[in-house]
């Protein structure tokens, strides 16, 4: 079983940025997939990024390329998803996961989740 915490979630204005921490811990020695989906009110949870377990590799959902970048901490047990940018469509309940069953995930492709962190986006 991989707990999850996570962090970094708020109130920004529209254009500004926010970052949030993701920290994945169980079993496994080395760091795990890690990756963030969004669930707005009313809406379906939509994948928004992944990062591998050594932070070689990354995946964006089309509407947050270029805005959104997920890195690793120094500990591999630690993920971080920048977010520049904002915009008011963002806004949503961010829930970090790990591990993720396959590579590139989707949204329902993660073993366990955080309690997620609220993000608003003011216009």
């Amino acid at each position: 079983q991989v707990h999850i915490e996570e962090s970094g979630g708020g109130l920004v204005q529209a254009g500004g940025s926010l970052t949030l921490t993701c920290e994945a811990h169980g079993p496994t020695a080395t760091g795990y997939n890690i990756g963030w989906i969004r669930q707005a009110p009313g809406k379906e949870r939509e994948f928004v990024a992944a990062i591998n377990w050594n932070g070689a590799d990354t995946v964006y959902a089309d509407s947050v390329k270029g805005r959104f970048t997920a890195s690793r901490g120094t500990d591999t047990h630690t993920a971080y998803l920048r977010m520049d940018t904002l915009r008011p469509e963002d806004t949503a309940i961010y829930y970090c996961a790990a591990p993720a069953r396959y590579w590139p995930p989707g949204a329902d492709d993660f073993g366990s989740w955080g309690q997620g962190t609220q993000v608003t986006v003011s216009s």
